[in-house]
């Protein structure tokens, strides 16, 4: 039977299959449960501050941090994801629907960015946290954030989606400063707090027309980075290191979503109209495909860049993407992934966020509504591909305080132990979750 997170519990982790629940949480609760295990202990990160950093007018120091009353942080996330329809035909009232990825983990190292504003985001370093400071980065060339990626491969440099261009921030560390890309503006400065680690705006890159950038992804074997807006048809492929982006069209919607594979070879892209693309980036050729379940809200390729997972705004099933041969061949397959669960047990109206582990063993997914007993809680399914995806239940993760609902999260990458997920709730709370199930880790 799935494990199932009673009212008035939290959950800690996963054991083997087994979702592990207590009254509260602690350290002492991590430690006893999976903190042996792992050698570590992910204390909860608590953001519901009263003070929000208000990016530097261009007279003032851009070190200088300075505070002003605001709502807590993650009812700021809330409000970012879920916007309030201002006009058409560019697919801002459809823009809610997708999932922003508000949310991003480093790929090597155990930090994570979170949109902490309308303006700002916060990262949240285990590795080197003394005094449990978060580092804040905002900049009065960042506005209106709406999804952030860190850069595989690429040291500790962040991408943040905001309107008009996209903002690259690197770390600096003591006696070793970020370098600022050379011919970039001179007004590109740093304003982040925290312990040890500096950010700098290295490079603002500017969109076509000052468009609000709603879509990001990282090439993870090249030094290029995919944007897309949902006021436009086009996304743009960057030369980071350059400063030049290239406009790629196909068809007329507004771009909902964009998705390079890990391999690089393969490179997605959705549309609010309901089609979506698929290329070969060697000649960027591609194919177009076409849905009756809506448009994609959610997408996310499997560890070897074979096949693709799609969550649609009108399906309670996900579909899954499979190559019939290797690059740069696009002959593929769309087959459903049947989730009975989410019907049969939560009486949802659909899924809302996914997430897959980059082994590909779990998967996280949120959705719509649900009865009492399941509103708001994250389902977790142990996911098998051979070569089919088929996806088990194994329970559902239950968030700390006050009616919690999962804002954003996501996996991190390559954490050697296993899966490890990282929930923000609307609670005011984001948990680490690790997900332990290797024979080798247990006891």
């Amino acid at each position: 039977m799935p494990s199932f997170p009673h009212p008035g519990s939290v959950t800690i982790c996963e054991i083997n299959r087994d979702l592990i629940t207590a009254e509260s949480l602690s350290d002492d609760v991590a430690k006893d449960t999976y903190g042996n295990i792992i050698g570590m202990v992910f204390s909860p990160v608590l953001l519901q501050s009263d003070q929000l950093v208000r990016p530097p007018s261009p007279d003032q120091d851009p070190q200088q941090v300075v505070t002003t009353p605001t709502k807590g942080i993650l009812q700021n996330l809330q409000e970012i994801l879920n916007l309030t329809p201002l006009f058409r035909p560019n697919y801002v009232s459809l823009l809610p629907e997708v999932d922003l990825q508000g949310v991003s983990w480093h790929q090597h190292k155990l930090a994570v960015a979170v949109i902490s504003g309308p303006n700002q985001v916060t990262v949240w370093d285990f590795e080197d946290f003394e005094g449990k400071e978060l580092c804040i980065l905002a900049n009065e060339s960042q506005r209106e954030v709406k999804i952030l990626e860190w850069r595989p491969n690429g040291g500790r440099q962040l991408a943040v989606a905001c309107k008009g261009g996209i903002c690259i921030w690197a770390a600096s560390f003591p006696g070793t400063a970020a370098s600022i890309r050379s011919g970039s503006s001179s007004f590109l400065g740093a304003l982040s707090r925290g312990s040890g680690i500096r950010y700098t705006l290295v490079d603002f890159l500017r969109s076509h027309n000052e468009e609000q950038i709603s879509a990001l992804s990282w090439s993870r074997v090249l030094t290029y980075l995919a944007s897309g807006s949902h006021e436009s048809s086009s996304f743009t492929i960057w030369d980071v290191s350059q400063g030049l982006g290239t406009p790629i069209r196909r068809g007329l919607g507004g771009i909902s979503m964009l998705k390079w594979s890990p391999t690089g070879d393969y490179f997605f892209s959705a549309k609010f109209d309901g089609t979506f693309y698929l290329w070969e980036t060697n000649t960027w050729t591609s194919e177009p495909w076409s849905s009756t379940s809506g448009f994609v809200k959610g997408a996310s390729w499997d560890p070897d860049g074979c096949m693709i997972l799609l969550a649609f705004s009108k399906s309670s099933t996900l579909g899954s993407i499979h190559f019939a041969s290797k690059p740069p061949s696009l002959d593929a397959h769309l087959l459903p992934v049947e989730l009975p669960e989410m019907m049969s047990l939560t009486n949802s109206q659909g899924i809302e966020k996914i997430a897959w582990d980059a082994s590909g063993e779990r998967l996280a997914l949120s959705f719509k509504d649900g009865g009492d007993l399941y509103r708001g809680l994250i389902a977790i399914y142990d996911v098998r591909r051979t070569p089919l995806i088929s996806a088990t239940l194994i329970g559902f993760i239950r968030g700390p305080g006050d009616d919690p609902k999962p804002v954003a999260f996501s996996f991190h990458d390559k954490f050697k132990q296993g899966p490890l997920l990282f929930v923000c709730w609307s609670s005011g709370f984001c948990c680490t979750y690790p997900l332990i199930f290797r024979s080798h880790l247990l006891p």
